[in-house]
């Protein structure tokens, strides 16, 4: 079996069961493996505001990749190892072509802003535990890069969305899904592929040292990159076909069985 030293984990939908806990089954695996001396971070579309209270409830101390890699940054001394903001000519872009008809949520110093207090804002802040702050008009109280900007719609209307954007903007951005109704806006190097990478070379790993576990679109450039890419059992069959293990859904311990059947042997 390969010597695998680190495991990022996805948040929603991955470690997260459907009620937004980790179950005690996968907190006592990811002590145990962490004793064991291997590295375990979160790989994950939130914030670093959002995902740090479930660092910290594991007593995770490496760093932290969020924004799906536009921001790395340590859970301890919260010193940025990385930060890939979405130039602000094409933020501003961006949002002149989605906020007249979706509702848009834009990231700047790990603050979220919208244009007010939509249905969509406040089901966003309180599932991820942040405070929507409203600004009014978008582009006229943007001027700086921001770290994301992104849509909430309909799946069928961000699908279209999608294409389009990818078609105007080409390579010049990284487009992806966290979430069948969230469409991701960031700096074209801001994939958690890139940002798992960075860490594993931190700590003089390869590639095929390291687990990635996810569930959706956001997670496709680490699956790849990662010596072993595991999908939930919970994740559509487009994201399972990328899958070089399929483990157990969220809600059935999933990440715990990755972890006893690759890393403890169990």
């Amino acid at each position: 079996m390969p010597n695998y030293r680190m495991i990022a984990i996805d948040l929603d939908d991955t470690l997260l069961t459907k009620d937004l806990t980790i179950s005690p089954r996968t907190k006592e695996y990811i002590r145990r493996v962490r004793e064991a001396g291997v590295h375990v971070t979160l790989a994950t579309g939130r914030m670093y505001q959002s995902a740090l209270p479930y660092a910290r409830e594991l007593a995770l101390n490496l760093p932290l990749i969020t924004y799906q890699g536009a921001l790395v940054k340590e859970t301890v001394s919260g010193e940025e190892l990385l930060h890939l903001p979405l130039p602000l000519d094409l933020a501003r872009e961006v949002i002149s072509q989605i906020a007249p008809h979706f509702h848009t949520n834009v990231y700047v110093d790990d603050t979220l802003y919208v244009e007010k207090l939509t249905p969509e804002a406040v089901q966003y802040g309180r599932v991820c535990g942040v405070v929507p702050h409203p600004v009014g008009d978008l582009l006229k109280f943007l001027d700086r890069a921001p770290t994301k900007v992104l849509a909430v719609g309909k799946e069928n209307e961000l699908n279209i969305l999608r294409e389009q954007m990818q078609r105007y903007f080409g390579s010049a951005l990284h487009i992806t899904k966290s979430k069948p109704h969230f469409l991701e806006f960031s700096h074209p190097l801001a994939t958690k592929g890139h940002a798992l990478d960075m860490l594993a070379r931190r700590w003089g790993l390869r590639a095929d040292q390291v687990i990635a576990i996810g569930d959706s679109d956001n997670d496709l450039e680490m699956l790849d990159y990662a010596g072993l890419g595991v999908v939930m059992g919970n994740a559509r069959p487009e994201v399972q076909a990328r899958a070089d293990y399929i483990t157990r859904s969220n809600d059935e311990d999933g990440v715990a069985e990755v972890i006893a059947r690759f890393v403890l042997a169990e």
